[in-house]
């Protein structure tokens, strides 16, 4: 019953002190103000001025719906602000998922100018080992989807944004350290630490290992790459990761990276992303600015 330009009406006639000046603020006749005046009372079936000597003052259901105008119409001034913002593409969220256990300094050096060129966008990102990436994008709990191993699926786009090569991480006192590369046996021969990921989805498995009918002295897993790399650099065993990262690390610890075999392992990281939102302008602004930034 009660409409917003009723709200503005009262606001109005409050703050400029009479219908001539309040009619001329809002753009209307003083008759037509009057006549809008007149058809609320009557929609409300109460009275919301009377006369008092020449002027006119508020009733106590006038005075009511006032105080509620000047409660309610900022607020709406906001939400209106707001959606024009979201119109313009200045605010939103952006919910990214990762596959790419190791890829989170990439990711950083994505987030931080994006941030910078959309100040109003939020970005939040899950980093979850047993996390579900395709059936969240499907439940659209994420937006994006960072992994290095793309399920093709109607309805999910992939877009390729950086290459690497996935190798073996040895102590610089392993036996294994300063050779070109090494063979599958050889790996057989070693304490494998990995990524609680299932072996289906783990390269040295399916790419490597496996198709040499070879298996790992012993595999065990840990979530933190610099626990991972720590046990490397201590001897207690071998890891793979992507060569930046490795080259990261080996900085500060003693560790070094070997190709896995002749041809070594060659991965693109990719995003993932529903086809549907493949115009969205955050989406796109975010596949691009990943596709600029590499680590290699």
């Amino acid at each position: 019953m009660i409409e917003r330009s009723h709200l503005k009406i009262l606001r109005e006639i409050d703050r400029q002190g009479s219908l001539t000046a309040a009619a001329r603020t809002l753009h209307l006749t003083q008759s037509a103000l009057s006549h809008k005046i007149t058809r609320l009372e009557q929609l409300l079936g109460t009275p919301l001025w009377q006369k008092e000597g020449r002027g006119l003052k508020l009733t106590q259901a006038g005075d009511y719906l006032l105080q509620q105008a000047n409660r309610l119409l900022p607020q709406l001034e906001r939400v209106d602000e707001r959606l024009l913002q979201f119109a313009r593409g200045e605010r939103g969220s952006l919910n990214i998922g990762m596959e790419c256990h190791p890829c989170y300094q990439w990711l950083l050096k994505v987030v931080d100018p994006f941030l910078a060129r959309w100040p109003g966008v939020d970005v939040d990102v899950t980093q979850k080992f047993q996390f579900g990436g395709m059936a969240a994008l499907f439940n659209h709990d994420i937006d994006l989807l960072v992994t290095p191993d793309p399920i093709v699926r109607e309805g999910i786009h992939f877009e390729p944004v950086f290459p690497y090569e996935q190798v073996l991480v040895v102590s610089r006192d392993s036996e294994l350290a300063g050779r070109d590369r090494v063979t599958p046996e050889q790996v057989a021969a070693q304490t494998l630490y990995t990524y609680p990921v299932a072996i289906e989805r783990l390269d040295i498995f399916q790419q490597f290992l496996l198709p040499a009918s070879c298996l790992p002295k012993k595999h065990k897993v840990l979530e933190a790459t610099e626990m991972m790399l720590q046990m490397v650099a201590a001897g207690r065993g071998v890891a793979t990761l992507p060569l930046w990262l490795v080259e990261e690390y080996a900085e500060s610890l003693p560790i070094t990276p070997v190709r896995l075999g002749e041809q070594g392992i060659h991965k693109h990281i990719h995003l993932g992303v529903r086809t549907a939102d493949l115009d969205d302008r955050h989406t796109r602004a975010f596949i691009e600015m990943a596709g600029e930034t590499s680590l290699v």
